[in-house]
């Protein structure tokens, strides 16, 4: 093709080919300016590892973690004789087990992407082999392969509609395109933007977006097409857009970090108090043992070898920080997403949905959401627009009581699906009414509506909004039928008649217009601009000349805004030839200009959009999906805040709050927030603070004053209490003031003590920069709900992100941590996975960190009566088993199907949720406690064994007080007690976990009895008989049950005490199962 040239801040950068160079595309010659761009081919990876670099890649991963680092650091120091008292298999096995587990569900999931993307992207030629400058030809239902400059098609009102799949086709043209040159902006990530000049022969052509076929498209109602790869690869808006996702980590995924250096720093201490024993021991006695217990080689002083014993210590005491910790949370985290997926009662038939988990790193996060955000339409409506009332001229139709519906059997190419209730309206259109023809034909032309007609009068319209597609929809059963498109014209049957438009030019909408427009000329040769847009913007577009009617429009805008409808504000304006053809010229100057092209367009298009003449105004009806106020009012039981985020208009948005049960007559005040000013606005929020809180006040309250000490980074604000129910609404105009850092807190306090907070006319942006704002200043879970692209930066920026499959495609959805397609699930999804999650994985952490405490420090006592001299009181192979056999099961099994209460209890008390957010269930307190209660059992466990072999015999009189037969004892202890203690922490018993528990003593026997019998001397030699002589003896198995019981007793006591004293919501649910009566005391 011709030369492609790249624009970054003025400067370009050529590339492709020259003249006739270009012929040498196909044998790959090309010019070396420009090779570091032509050769950007289109291949892009998105699995990590291949099968050279799997093995060191996916091992430097998980040493990342600092508990894999640290374990691969006590195998060193195992390999040194003078310091390791253990064998080297003890860390060996569970460290490669564990990096094994991990390995291979990193690998499983690296292969299932790299088996998609093989599958899908090889048909008749790799993707890969597409490159910058390449022309391709596509046809029809193609997924567009790049980014592509359209050339030429078989179709000229060609469509493209984005996709989710990637499968192409691609091919060289047959023939040679003319010379010329094309510069574009840099790649970037800029879905609707795209900056380009062509100049052809001379001439100079604008490109924008409208010109170009994004990669991940389909091409539709197209047989052929040919474009000019612009982007390729990671260049392209595609994968730009996909760049690095923010690492989401949960608060408990925080809390173990630290508790695992806290757990490092007690290691430490431990062993430098056994160091410091060892030197003193070996100072004050070791010389009465030198004879037969010498110093080993190259120790030469009581100090040095207090030294080694430091040492030898963190191996013998590393098991205080349990190795299966982080591979444990992963599989618990995996087995209860798959509850998400497998949930029947999230799934949606009506399109075939099933709820998804689509990470399975946050679901206990699930369990602690405080504050949600949530999108409106879409995500509490339906998305379904239906065309239900309209202002025409001061007059306002729609929907009348006990009326039959309007029977449109007069018009052959209605749609039959249509529903339209008031007959004036279509008598006006049958009396060829003027402002009423206007206004429909204004609704048939000022759209970029797609129609597909598969066989003649079957219209199928395509539309980029549904708001869009039922205004034309409209128009088209009141006589006004939009039929077909080029890119030149627009053909419309009015009241029978064909019609054709030329199409002159688009006046695009976007979020800060807020408009659309068209300037079109009828086949009469008559000019006119047609423009559709929102009420606060079209009215200071208006002539003068509207003012009355303006204020009738007004009166009906605000009546269809109190039954939640949505509306927009039509006009037109007859444009002058001469004016026109000025206007135009300029037009195309400012679209092919480089530098400043959307200021310089946006500029004309106001100077063309004013002085309009009013028209009239639509109302759309948008429903509330079924049970959304039923799931709002359940999840405020469960102390969780709503915010809505929305672009509608103020009162289309707070009638929608009344709809949903957000905001009702119960509260105390709903304050409007509408200022106009900087100061206006925070006049209002602190004076609606004032009024939730009297003794607020800015020179004397504690948080200003700590506000103005310190850092606005490091200020967490705590939950203040108003003193009633309120609402706030606060408009995008006065957000934007809201959000200046010197009136952010004042916005977050004052918001955060509502109830409910409905943000409406607000960008994507405002949507993100709230919910970031919450995250800044509280320290409280949020989770961010939406359906539309708009609704991305909201979903990312938030803890955990919710997509809902709707109407508006999947981008939501593919942002998404869980997915969904009806808000009402968004309920069962917190209260129930959320809570039962969150509980499971703290009885998990709790009990994992009590039984790695009861089980280390054992030793630590033992060092006290073996000269410090670094001895294990346990088998090293009991040690080796431990945490991967004997009570890995149990505690999984418990994680994964342990509930308090059932589902549906869960749903009907949502006050069960409350603890999660408060992080009642573990906290830095709960983890002390466990670790007290580590520390008392491992007293019990090494003393109680120790005192009742101390001169201890046999029955037959032969004595038993050796070391293996302690051993033995003490750890056969230790394996009861913790299995009693997860009987104790299990609520919900089910045949696995009873398996589990009865399973692993039972291992433990089997594999106790077989590795210490007499045939099994020869390979494991160090306890050969010790279990059949020491288990046999009536006293030991009473020394165990003093053992159990003294360790299981104070926990019994104590958590009775505690249900009768100070019952947990969970408490007080189960005793009413029990006795009903109890209910009275929920509320």
């Amino acid at each position: 093709f011709c030369g492609l040239q790249k624009t970054d801040r003025g400067a370009a950068t050529s590339c492709g080919w020259r003249g006739h160079p270009q012929l040498e595309k196909e044998t790959g010659n090309r010019e070396q300016s420009c090779s570091s761009l032509t050769e950007m081919n289109n291949s892009i990876k998105t699995s990590k590892y291949n099968f050279f670099t799997f093995l060191p890649l996916n091992l430097f991963e998980q040493f990342q973690r600092i508990a894999n680092a640290y374990f691969l650091f006590l195998l060193i120091l195992q390999l040194i004789p003078q310091i390791s008292s253990l064998a080297w298999f003890t860390t060996v096995v569970p460290l490669v087990l564990v990096l094994a587990v991990s390995g291979v569900k990193d690998a499983i999931d690296d292969f299932v992407r790299s088996v998609f993307l093989t599958c899908t992207l090889e048909l008749e030629q790799k993707w890969m082999n597409v490159q910058v400058g390449d022309i391709i030809k596509l046809e029809n239902n193609n997924f567009v392969t790049a980014d592509l400059l359209l050339l030429s098609s078989s179709e000229p009102h060609s469509l493209t509609l984005p996709w989710h799949a990637i499968i192409a086709i691609t091919a060289k043209p047959p023939f040679l395109v003319t010379l010329g040159e094309i510069r574009c902006e840099a790649p970037n990530n800029k879905l609707d933007k795209f900056t380009g000049t062509l100049t052809l022969r001379g001439e100079k052509y604008a490109l924008d977006n409208e010109k170009m076929l994004l990669r991940g498209c389909t091409i539709r109602n197209t047989e052929w097409c040919f474009g000019l790869v612009i982007y390729a690869g990671p260049d392209t808006k595609l994968m730009q857009n996909s760049g690095k996702t923010t690492f989401k980590r949960t608060s408990i995924d925080r809390l173990m970090n630290v508790l695992v250096l806290v757990i490092f720093a007690f290691l430490a201490l431990m062993c430098l108090i056994l160091a410091i024993g060892n030197g003193i021991w070996e100072h004050d006695k070791g010389y009465y043992f030198q004879v037969y217990l010498p110093w080993a080689e190259g120790v030469n002083s009581a100090p040095y070898s207090g030294f080694l014993m430091f040492w030898s210590y963190v191996i013998i005491l590393n098991t205080v920080v349990p190795i299966s910790l982080y591979v444990s949370v992963e599989i618990i985290r995996l087995g209860n997403s798959f509850y998400i997926d497998w949930d029947r009662k999230m799934y949606y038939p009506l399109n075939d949905t099933p709820a998804q988990a689509r990470t399975t790193t946050l679901n206990e996060e699930l369990g602690q959401i405080k504050y949600i955000f949530s999108d409106k339409t879409g995500t509490l409506t339906q998305n379904i627009m239906c065309f239900n009332k309209c202002s025409i001229n001061g007059k306002s139709y729609g929907m009348l009581p006990n009326t039959e519906k309007v029977d449109f059997s007069y018009n052959p190419l209605a749609d039959p699906k249509f529903a339209f209730y008031d007959h004036s309206l279509v008598e006006a259109v049958k009396l060829n009414d003027v402002p009423t023809h206007r206004f429909f034909r204004l609704l048939s032309l000022c759209h970029t509506v797609m129609p597909e007609e598969k066989k003649e009068g079957n219209l199928v319209y395509q539309a980029q909004s549904p708001d869009e597609g039922a205004l034309v929809t409209a128009a088209r059963n009141f006589g006004f039928v939009f039929r077909a498109r080029t890119p030149e014209t627009i053909t419309v049957v009015e009241m029978g008649e064909t019609k054709i438009y030329k199409l002159l030019a688009i006046l695009d909408f976007n979020n800060v217009r807020k408009r659309m427009s068209v300037i079109v000329r009828s086949p009469e040769g008559d000019l006119t601009l047609y423009c559709k847009g929102a009420d606060t913007i079209l009215y200071e577009l208006l002539h003068p000349s509207c003012n009355s009617l303006k204020e009738e429009t007004t009166e009906h805008l605000n009546e269809f805004a109190g039954e939640g409808l949505r509306t927009l504000v039509v006009a037109y304006k007859s444009l002058e030839e001469d004016y026109f053809q000025d206007w135009i010229r300029r037009h195309h100057e400012a679209s092919t200009a480089l530098e400043g092209r959307e200021d310089k367009l946006s500029e004309l298009y106001e100077e063309i959009e004013k002085d309009l003449m009013l028209l009239g105004a639509t109302a759309i009806e948008d429903k509330l999906q079924d049970g959304v106020p039923q799931t709002i009012e359940t999840l405020a039981k469960a102390n969780i805040k709503i915010w809505v985020l929305t672009g509608d208009k103020q009162e289309t948005a707070m009638n929608i709050g009344y709809s949903c049960n957000l905001l009702n007559d119960d509260m105390e005040d709903v304050f409007v927030i509408e200022g106009s000013t900087s100061d206006d606005v925070l006049n209002e929020l602190r004076n609606a603070r004032k009024k939730m809180k009297p003794d607020s006040f800015p020179d004397s309250d504690e948080i200003n004053i700590q506000f103005q000490k310190s850092s606005k980074n490091q200020i967490i604000l705590p939950d203040e209490q108003a003193n009633g129910m309120y609402g706030l609404v606060i408009t995008g105009h006065s957000l934007a003031y809201a959000l200046e850092g010197n009136m952010e807190l004042e916005l977050v306090r004052t918001a955060c003590m509502c109830k409910v907070v409905i943000c409406c006319r607000v960008t994507p942006l405002q949507k993100a920069q709230v919910v970031e704002l919450v995250k800044k200043y509280k320290k409280a879970v949020t989770l961010a709900i939406g359906d539309g692209a708009n609704d991305v930066s909201m979903i990312k920026t938030a803890h955990i992100g919710v997509g809902i499959s709707g109407q508006e495609g999947m981008q939501a959805v593919l942002s998404s941590d869980f997915s969904f397609a009806q808000f009402r699930y968004l309920q069962r999804l917190l209260l129930v996975h959320g809570r039962w999650s969150y509980i499971r994985m703290c009885k998990f952490l709790k009990y994992f960190f009590y039984k790695n405490f009861a089980f280390t420090l054992v030793h630590f006592w033992y060092g006290f009566f073996s000269g410090f001299s670094a001895q294990t009181v346990y088998d090293e192979w009991f040690i080796t088993l431990y945490n991967l056999v004997y009570t890995s099961l149990p505690v999984l099994g418990m994680s994964l199907f342990d509930q308090d209460v059932d589902d549906h209890w869960s749903m009907v008390f949502p006050q069960l949720y409350v603890p999660g957010q408060q992080n009642l269930y573990f906290n830095k307190v709960v983890f002390v406690k466990c670790m007290l209660q580590g520390v008392y059992s491992s007293l019990i466990l090494f003393f109680i064994p120790y005192g009742a072999m101390y001169n201890t015999v046999r029955s037959d009189g032969k004595a038993i007080a050796d070391y293996q037969s302690f051993a033995l004892m003490a750890q056969t202890c230790l394996l009861i007690v913790v299995s009693v203690q997860i009987g104790l922490d299990t609520s919900y018993w089910t045949v696995v976990n009873q398996f589990f528990i009865w399973g692993s003593l039972s291992v433990y026997f089997a594999i106790t009895f077989t590795m210490y019998s007499d045939g099994m001397y020869l390979i494991f030699t160090f306890f050969p008989g010790t279990a059949r002589n020491t288990l046999s003896q009536p006293n030991v198995w009473l020394a165990i049950f003093l053992s159990i019981t003294l360790c299981v007793l104070p926990v019994v006591g104590f958590r009775f005490l505690k249900a009768q004293l100070k019952p947990t919501p969970s408490d007080k649910v189960r005793r009413y199962l029990i006795e009903p009566e109890i209910l009275l005391t929920m509320a």
